[in-house]
């Protein structure tokens, strides 16, 4: 079973449908006492990145995420998602994030050519030498949609995929058993369902039973 979290922030709908259209087992969950029950968990979110801290905090979730990720067992984060594995945000100054990765989250930099926020679609290009099993079978520099103000630079260690928007910065991030995309696959057509299903299939290989 897939577990979607359910925060108060999540663009739950999109990502629920999106896996019942795949077939996969998953469900949406409304408190931390789910979490056991399932294999791999979806932290997927809209909006500011303080709400979305206080919120997983209200909601009991910190620990069981950090417990979960200790054991290396499959997530994967989604827009705002990401943005939550890092340790801050620019968006929210004093909020501190999980710090799995322990880098800032930066606004991008307004000019004539960069709109801000960036809506719409855009490339996701492999970072050289990282074999994301997220990507697999989807070709280098497919595009996906996007709809964010605030991008994660660097991520050493951790970058899958890197796309340029005024300046280029961390798409996708992977490590171990945990991942994240700063773009939306529940709304990328194709592209997004063959990602989750990549998901889907990976947390079947590296389920700990």
């Amino acid at each position: 079973m897939i577990g979607v979290i359910d925060y108060g922030m999540g663009n739950l709908g999109s990502v629920a449908n999106a896996l019942a259209f795949l077939n996969a087992p998953a469900r949406v969950l409304h408190g931390p006492g789910e979490i056991p029950g399932c294999r791999a968990l979806i932290l997927p979110g809209v909006g500011a990145f303080g709400d979305g801290m206080a919120n997983l905090r209200r909601g009991g979730y910190l620990e069981p995420l950090r417990d979960w990720m200790a054991a290396d067992r499959p997530l994967l984060g989604i827009c705002l998602g990401l943005h939550m594995l890092c340790a801050s945000s620019e968006e929210s100054p004093g909020a501190e994030g999980m710090g799995v990765i322990p880098e800032a989250v930066v606004k991008f930099a307004a000019a004539p050519d960069v709109k801000v926020p960036q809506i719409g679609w855009n490339r996701v290009v492999r970072a050289p030498g990282r074999d994301c099993p997220l990507f697999r079978g989807i070709p280098d520099g497919t595009y996906f949609y996007f709809v964010h103000s605030y991008y994660l630079s660097v991520a050493a260690g951790w970058e899958a995929g890197r796309t340029v928007h005024g300046t280029e910065y961390a798409s996708a991030v992977w490590r171990g058993r945990t991942a994240a995309v700063q773009f939306h696959p529940e709304k990328s057509q194709e592209a997004g369902l063959r990602l989750l299903r990549n998901f889907v299939e990976w947390s079947q290989e590296t389920d700990h039973g």
